[in-house]
């Protein structure tokens, strides 16, 4: 049992060393010595739990998508619109909001998230899974189910709105994987500030009873409304 333990440790640590070592030189430059010795395990400890650098790598790749779901596991959003935002978005849209909000600030904190995403993109190997591949299906599965629960704009395909949200959110894992760059959740909200309007559907239009007048649907002042930060 101690052995086991023992062993899940070190291979937990080797883990992260190659992350760091993957995220800071990439999958070409990184070596299993440097590996090793940012593990603090020997060279042979790791070419036991590893024998190649492709292994090694395809194990972060897990890791990290692994983290991912697990963010994107926020199932439990209550219906309706999102509070403060933009009339007709709803539970889908937020929670595609929130994740990806999470998912920025992920990549800014864990080097294991980082690197997974880094290597799917990396030019020096070929890898179609990984958290990239994983996080624009579950993008584009979001976001057909908005479209069939009437979240969508009317004209907005589901496709081509998941295709700029991937695009968006795996540029920023590349700036974050390739040239240390320092992700904030204000670079997501300034996203979703251009995007949602155009993508969430307009409130339903409530038809006035006799002798009651409509309540007015028409546009807010400017700056009346302001998007929820992610995670909100």
């Amino acid at each position: 049992m101690v052995k086991q333990v023992r062993a899940a440790r070190t291979r937990q640590a080797l883990v992260r060393a190659a992350a760091e070592v993957f995220a800071d030189d990439g999958y070409a430059l990184a070596s299993l010595p440097a590996i090793s010795r940012r593990a603090g395990v020997s060279t042979g400890a790791l070419h036991f739990h590893f024998p190649s650098k492709d292994l090694l790598a395809r194990e972060v790749e897990a890791a990290a998508t692994v983290s991912l779901q697990r963010l994107a596991a926020r199932r439990d959003a209550p219906p309706g619109r999102v509070p403060g935002g933009p009339a007709g978005a709803g539970a889908g849209l937020q929670l595609l909001v929130d994740v990806s909000g999470e998912l920025v600030l992920g990549l800014s904190s864990d080097p294991v998230l980082r690197a997974g995403f880094g290597l799917g993109g990396d030019p020096s190997r070929k890898s179609g899974e990984g958290p990239g591949r994983w996080w624009s299906e579950w993008v584009h599965a979001l976001l057909r189910e908005a479209h069939g629960a009437g979240e969508l704009a009317e004209g907005v395909s589901p496709e081509a709105a998941a295709v700029a949200v991937v695009a968006a959110t795996l540029g920023l894992a590349g700036l974050a994987s390739r040239h240390r760059f320092h992700l904030s959740p204000h670079l997501v909200e300034q996203f979703w500030a251009l995007l949602l309007p155009g993508l969430a559907a307009p409130p339903p239009r409530r038809t006035a009873r006799p002798g009651i007048p409509a309540a007015d649907t028409g546009p807010a002042p400017a700056g009346s409304r302001s998007l929820p930060a992610p995670g909100s």
